[in-house]
């Protein structure tokens, strides 16, 4: 599956910005199901500097400074990015037991297993408690396959759960996601990695596209895809497995991934200072079309 995907960006202040500098992590990853083939980003007003880097978690990032006057900023990221088959029948010879994962990443004999092991301490958006160690415990019962209590808990959260976009901000406590068991597909996937790393595994947050798709019969609308979050889990001799919990799904053929790292902090598309500006509205479109070949 090929996609052309447009990420649009926009950033209106009620006063002037005299001077911008951001960093955006707006290209897609080339891993192992995902293969990111071309991708440029724009600036409007032109950015008067503007640098590539490879942050310390294999994301791609660009950063740039405005120095004129603006009181609109556009961030406009065109990626082509393909999406390779998986089967998910190789998952069957990973029904490892959940505990032997915890115990492997409590004592690490290998680099795999020590980079790993990182995710599994808490973070700035995600603090390991014992009240997210109780409701990850309801599905990591004693000898379960670590696949099917991650399928077990993701599953849990979509249906009890409601996505609610009027609920949360980022500063939101995960305490009272729980408590209220609301919030968007970045507080799930916030609480879901706190769950798991409450019980000793390694769990990483993963920021990206999803394609959306319109009733039968109904054109699909410009901008209508949406940036998304999800988390992935660690492993061992398999690698990281990715979990949907907004969606109760395993990410395939819809998902798009920008970056990953402990949590948003470590992903956000866009972030950055500006000198002046007021208030601002954020507006985002994102565009996922299907592709037949790549154009090149």
């Amino acid at each position: 599956m090929i996609f052309n995907v447009k990420h649009v960006t926009t950033y209106t202040y009620s006063d002037m910005v005299s001077l911008c500098q951001n960093q955006a992590r707006l290209t897609p990853m080339t891993v192992g199901h995902q293969v990111c083939h071309a991708s440029e980003i724009h600036v409007s007003p032109a950015a008067d500097y503007k640098e590539q880097f490879v942050d310390y978690f294999g994301n791609q990032v660009t950063v740039f400074d405005v120095p004129t006057q603006h009181n609109t900023l556009q961030v406009t990221a065109i990626s082509t990015v393909e999406l390779l088959p998986r089967s998910q029948d190789d998952l069957f010879n990973f029904q490892i037991p959940w505990e032997s994962v915890r115990d492997s990443l409590r004592r690490p004999h290998n680099s795999e297993l020590l980079n790993a092991a990182e995710y599994v301490l808490p973070s700035g958006f995600v603090q390991r408690s014992s009240a997210m160690k109780q409701f990850a415990l309801q599905s990591f019962t004693a000898n379960r396959a670590i696949v099917d209590a991650c399928q077990h808990l993701m599953a849990r959260i979509f249906n009890e759960f409601t996505f609610d976009p009027s609920f949360s901000t980022i500063s939101t406590p995960l305490s009272e996601v729980l408590e209220h068991k609301k919030g968007v597909c970045q507080d799930f996937a916030h609480f879901a990695i706190a769950c798991i790393r409450s019980i000793g595994l390694a769990a990483r947050y993963v920021s990206g596209y999803i394609e959306t798709l319109p009733p039968e019969g109904q054109e699909k609308l410009e901008g209508a895809d949406a940036t998304h979050a999800w988390f992935a889990v660690y492993i061992p001799n398999f690698g990281w497995l990715e979990f949907d919990p907004t969606n109760n799904l395993i990410p395939e053929k819809q998902h798009i991934t920008l970056a990953v790292g402990r949590d948003f902090a470590d992903v956000s598309p866009l972030k950055g200072v500006a000198f002046g500006g007021g208030e601002h509205q954020l507006q985002v479109a994102v565009d996922m079309m299907r592709m037949e070949s790549l154009n090149m």
